[in-house]
């Protein structure tokens, strides 16, 4: 019989990161570009685009499922919008690279943002999000984040109801936004703060905690709507269970018997905010015969501290900005990314969410981190 295999965790030591912006690392032609099947019609409209890494593979994801992300799998998001009283199409670009996702999913992920980046005549500005850690701007996307262990292929539709392994989803938020996210199926997990949804395949559970709010019921509901749509009806039937009204040895329990006592290691710790600190902003400069990288300004950073002829990397501490100066040189543009890379390596925080961008282009995280 053969063992189960521990998933490997997401490793930023191994990320392709300096792909990912780069020109001289691109190696990918307009022509090349332009024979992508998911490319034809992106970025053509306002609007958000998803698309899954399958074998190397770009694929549609159903816009049904906009928001629904698998740990194990990487994906690309295309948002294209225009500015009030503007024609002009701008894009933002981001690749998510999932919890479990393999190396060869985010490498591939990161290699075809930029050719999407390509195609789109280099207007977008790319960002790499990494699960758990996500800008604010990808958030804005979608009403709300749906994360689920496992890959794609693992769903429901692929195995029989009696087959099927319960799952525990965990419902929380307030009005500003609601995170419907899959957890470790452990008793210990339920809280009275909040909702859970017990997905038993031919049942599914919604278990309200006595100080849970009402946009985590409502959210709870939604999600339990779609499970059962997406199952054809396969799903017989769903219950809505109060903390106070069910006892132990209710069937909602029976589920969780035979579990260990282990809590997860990745739960609150993970989600716990680093102190604020102040913005830090560097220089890759090759001004003086070859690339030098150093601090420039620590604090209070002004649009006029950033000068075309260079390179700037901003640590605003939840966000690392790489930003291209127009006059920079080929060697400055090259170096950016592998740069901010080895930056990120030596940092308290190497998971935050990068954006890559040239000077000239629109960019609301850079906006928000050095008003004008």
């Amino acid at each position: 019989m053969t063992g189960l295999v521990k998933q490997k965790e997401y490793d930023w030591k191994d990320s392709n990161l300096a792909l990912f912006g780069s020109d001289t690392e691109k190696k990918v032609k307009k022509d090349a570009a332009e024979t992508e099947p998911a490319w034809q019609k992106a970025g053509s409209r306002p609007g958000l685009k998803v698309w899954r890494i399958v074998k190397f593979e770009v694929k549609d994801w159903p816009e049904k499922d906009y928001g629904k992300f698998y740990s194990g799998d990487s994906y690309i998001v295309l948002n294209t919008y225009q500015e009030k009283d503007s024609e002009e199409l701008l894009y933002d670009v981001h690749f998510w690279i999932g919890k479990y996702s393999t190396q060869d999913e985010y490498g591939t992920a990161a290699y075809k943002t930029v050719e999407l980046d390509t195609f789109l005549d280099d207007k977008p500005v790319q960002h790499r999000e990494v699960q758990g850690h996500e800008s604010s701007l990808f958030k804005s996307y979608f009403k709300s984040i749906t994360l689920m262990e496992g890959g794609a292929d693992s769903g429901f539709n692929h195995v029989k109801p009696e087959e099927y392994v319960p799952r525990l989803f965990h419902v929380k938020g307030t009005k500003s936004g609601v995170i419907c996210k899959e957890i470790p199926k452990k008793k210990e997990a339920l809280s009275s703060d909040d909702v859970f949804i017990l997905d038993c395949g031919t049942i599914i559970y919604q278990w309200n905690g006595k100080n849970c709010n009402w946009n985590e019921k409502l959210k709870a509901c939604q999600e339990i709507v779609k499970m059962r749509e997406e199952r054809s009806g396969k799903a017989i039937r769903s219950e809505t269970l109060d903390e106070d009204d069910i006892d132990e040895d209710d069937e909602f329990h029976s589920y969780f018997n035979g579990d260990s006592q282990e809590v997860n290691e990745n739960g609150t710790e993970e989600q716990q905010k680093e102190e604020k600190q102040e913005k830090q902003l560097y220089r890759l400069s090759d001004n003086g015969g070859q690339c030098e990288f150093s601090l420039e300004k620590t604090g209070r950073i002004n649009r006029t501290d950033f000068e075309s002829k260079d390179v700037f990397l901003l640590d605003t501490q939840s966000e690392l900005i790489v930003w291209i100066g127009k006059s920079a040189s080929k060697d400055e543009q090259k170096n950016a990314m592998s740069y901010a890379h080895m930056y990120l390596q030596s940092s308290p925080h190497p998971l935050i969410p990068v954006a890559c961008l040239r000077e000239g282009m629109k960019s609301r995280q850079f906006e928000l981190a050095v008003p004008a």
